[in-house]
């Protein structure tokens, strides 16, 4: 039996990792923005509500957790050690060399080193570490990146990119057609880039941040 606690911890922690405060995740899973504030947690009448099995695949949907890694917060205990994966690093600068991925941005070669990181369960995930300040505020230098490559992406996910030229970016997807793809950086102040798709080697999807 899992307690109200632990549903309700579990939808706060893949709102987190995933980008978004507890009302964000609500209004992108189609739902009412407070629906899963603390206050609609419990009844008047004090008494627990549970969030539907419609809302939380709502949620995996909208946030592009997967089931195993909604089961996992499901049954790990509080002052518990998470569970570790080690998981393939690589430093954002060096990404844009030769020899670091396969074809459709899968990591391999050598230069990879490893990390071990809480709670993934994504088999083809890795980690790439931010350096620089372009991403600001968003994500800062020293914050590690957890992508998937295998990942679904739509409108609105944030990613990774890189280009045939060696560029490699980290962006929001806004549009993506058979011809040209729309990237919004994380700073307001940088207008939005459009790449031919030819120009697009690969694209993967940022599933959480490490920060």
């Amino acid at each position: 039996m899992f307690t109200h606690k632990q549903v309700w911890g579990a939808i706060d922690t893949v709102a987190d990792r995933h980008g978004f405060s507890a009302s964000g995740l609500a209004k992108k899973a189609g739902l009412d923005p407070t629906s899963f504030n603390p206050s609609k947690r419990n009844g008047p009448d004090g008494r627990p509500r549970w969030p539907t099995m419609e809302s939380i695949n709502r949620v995996l949907d909208a946030s592009g957790a997967s089931v195993e890694e909604f089961m996992d917060l499901l049954t790990s205990k509080r002052g518990a050690p998470q569970r570790l994966k080690q998981i393939p690093l690589l430093g954002l600068a060096k990404a844009g060399k030769g020899g670091f991925f396969a074809d459709g941005g899968f990591p391999a070669g050598n230069g990879w080193e490893e990390i071990e990181v809480p709670g993934v369960t994504d088999a083809q995930a890795y980690a790439l570490e931010i350096s620089g300040d372009s991403m600001m505020p968003v994500y800062r230098e020293g914050d590690l990146i957890i992508v998937s490559p295998a990942a679904t992406i739509r409108k609105g996910d944030r990613v990774v990119v890189k280009t045939n030229d060696g560029q490699v970016m980290a962006k929001i997807m806004q549009r993506q057609t058979a011809k040209t793809l729309e990237l919004a950086s994380f700073n307001a102040a940088h207008e939005t880039k459009v790449l031919d798709m030819k120009d697009v080697d690969w694209m993967a999807r940022i599933m959480w941040a490490s920060q």
